[in-house]
């Protein structure tokens, strides 16, 4: 039995955060890094673009990388079957045990499948995932994908040569980001109208996991910016990409072809892998189905002793502003966790790459303050939700309350579009901004940033306040 300092479970953005942090805050502590894959995520070519909001890459990495960069670092290659929360241990597959000080669960989320025949049923969550994807992608010319996120927005968007079909549960796409407006501004894109055929370059370094025998379940860490840059996402159509959007339709069946006999014509019948029957009576043949639907968190542990975490009803372990569990000496971070906290009016839970990194570099400082026995405060990132990507080829920033997130409908909108070029939308209440959605090289992040945090009242501006004839922002920068 090795005895650590800490031991975090998990090697992807959030894990990874954390044990990067801990190396730097604690100089002499023994760190152990669990992680059931050959690769681990890790941030690079972190840019704040402001107070609160960073652009940053993720680098697949081979997992012993991390101990080469930080020494105090031991990465176990292996999974985790249980915990015994009183005698402080993990054990793993390999009959391995850990006994730990401090340990962090940064164990993540694994796709959320619909029902159906698991074969031509495929979830992306993480790299393993994604190849199995791009193999079947190969052979394929027509695929429904359901599911209304950000990994269903960017598979519709990058793929090309194969006929799409998106079944979406809401009345316009992209509905966890965007309102309406927002994506009748990204309909060209989505139509691959005017838009480049050159990929951008990505200068990064890429891994691939080699076929190994031992490793019998598939497991990795989720996704990052840019995942599909690496992989060809090409069909096996010569013609330019259809996309049908089915609206407020959900999947009421998956069938085989020979369950699907009777309702579909005898050549679709030869012709089709599986078949899908939606809520709205359509039936789609298909080679296969991408199930994008969400997440469940990965916290079925096996707890060796009477006691158990604390759940929330997403299924997230539950933890205090602390990241800490109900359990002693037990902290989590990332997709894994629930934020049970008494949260900050402009900031809410949103299982994304951005708050991976900020909740492991977080329970990272207060792990290592718990430890050492210290006082510490939560960090300034939990004051105002932030987040930076991208959709259809389009810089995206989300700030605040974007999308009026628990205000009830009560309040106003202010909307600056300028077609195929910028999309600027800021939430009010009260003449002060609650939250941004800014498509586009805009160049407002930092001022809506200072509105929303400062809450000052904006009432005398009026629509002013996007008028581009006005360079408001050097007021409130």
């Amino acid at each position: 039995m090795e005895e650590f300092d800490f031991v975090i479970v998990g090697g992807g953005i959030a894990g990874v955060s954390c044990a990067e942090s801990l190396a730097f805050l604690c100089l002499d502590s023994k760190i152990a890094l669990i992680t059931a894959s050959p690769l681990i995520k890790a941030v690079t070519n972190l840019v704040p673009l402001t107070k609160m909001l960073t652009r940053f890459d993720i680098e697949e990495r081979e997992a012993d990388t991390l101990s080469q960069s930080n020494p105090s670092v031991t990465v176990v290659k292996d999974f985790v079957t249980g915990f015994d929360s009183i005698k402080h241990l993990v054990f793993l597959k390999s009959g391995v045990e850990l006994k730990y000080k401090k340990l962090c669960l940064c164990s993540g989320a694994s796709p959320k499948l619909i029902p159906g025949e698991s074969k031509n049923i495929v979830g992306i969550r993480d790299t393993e995932s994604v190849k199995d994807f791009q193999d079947r992608v190969q052979d394929s010319s027509r695929i429904v994908v359901v599911g209304n996120g950000g990994i269903a927005t960017e598979i519709i968007y990058e793929l090309t040569g194969v006929e799409l079909i998106w079944v979406i549960k809401d009345e316009h796409i992209s509905a966890n980001f965007i309102d309406p407006v927002a994506a009748e501004f990204f309909q060209d894109r989505l139509l691959k109208q005017d838009v480049s055929d050159t990929p951008p370059i990505v200068k990064r370094m890429k891994y691939t996991v080699e076929d190994d025998k031992s490793h019998l379940e598939k497991s990795g860490a989720a996704l990052g910016p840019d995942w599909h840059s690496k992989y060809k996402l090409q069909g096996s159509l010569r013609s330019d990409t259809k996309v049908v959007i089915e609206y407020k339709s959900e999947v009421d069946s998956v069938l085989s072809p020979e369950e699907a006999k009777n309702l579909v014509d005898k050549s679709d019948q030869e012709r089709w892998q599986t078949f899908v029957k939606l809520t709205n009576g359509q039936i789609y043949g298909c080679d296969f189905i991408v199930s994008a639907t969400g997440v469940v968190p990965c916290c079925n542990f096996d707890m060796k002793c009477n006691r158990v975490f604390d759940k929330a009803e997403d299924g997230g372990i539950k933890v205090d502003w602390k990241m800490e569990t109900n359990l002693p000496d037990i902290f989590a971070a990332g997709d894994v966790c629930h934020a049970s906290w008494d949260r900050a009016p402009h900031w809410f839970q949103m299982r994304l790459w951005t708050q991976a990194r900020q909740m492991g570099t977080y329970a990272a400082k207060a792990m290592s303050a718990a430890l050492k026995e210290e006082q510490f405060y939560q960090d300034f990132c939990f004051e105002m939700f932030s987040h930076v990507t991208k959709f259809f080829g389009y810089k995206v920033v989300l700030l605040g309350l974007f999308n009026g997130q628990t205000l009830a409908n009560n309040y106003e909108v202010l909307l600056r579009i300028t077609k195929g070029v910028e999309y600027v939308k800021c939430v009010m209440k009260n003449g002060r901004m609650q939250g941004a959605v800014l498509i586009g090289e805009t160049d407002l992040e930092e001022m809506c940033e200072n509105l929303i945090l400062n809450q000052l009242d904006l009432t005398d501006f009026g629509e002013d306040l996007l008028n581009p004839d006005i360079d408001i922002e050097d007021y409130f920068d």
